[in-house]
């Protein structure tokens, strides 16, 4: 396995600490930052997550969200998918058991 960068060990205690998200969402909340526009590149969010697929941390994620809809920073998130009834559209990640460790030890090395 390569040496993970800033970006994709943000990533991961991102996932860790929030749960299940988008490429799309983690460019705009990355790490609990705020506002609609987006923080980081989505492409180059994506491509750390494809990354991190690959390199068997992340897994793509299927069925309901965990906590559903995962936004502290916009809770109109979490009333519309109750709506709707439905999860947002797009690839959601997922950390996998070796994921998850590294992850945690990632999450405890930044508290």
């Amino acid at each position: 396995m390569s040496e993970l960068s800033d970006l994709e060990k943000k990533i991961l205690i991102h996932i860790y600490k929030y749960g299940p998200d988008n490429p799309w969402y983690m460019a705009r909340r990355l790490l609990g930052e705020s506002g609609w526009a987006p923080k980081y590149n989505e492409d180059e969010i994506e491509k750390a997550c494809k990354k991190l697929e690959e390199e068997g941390l992340l897994q793509r994620f299927q069925g309901a969200l965990k906590r559903s809809v995962t936004s502290s920073v916009k809770p109109w998130l979490k009333v519309k998918a109750k709506e709707l009834d439905h999860k947002p559209k797009g690839i959601y990640y997922d950390l996998t058991k070796k994921g998850k460790k590294i992850a945690s030890e990632l999450y405890k090395e930044t508290k």
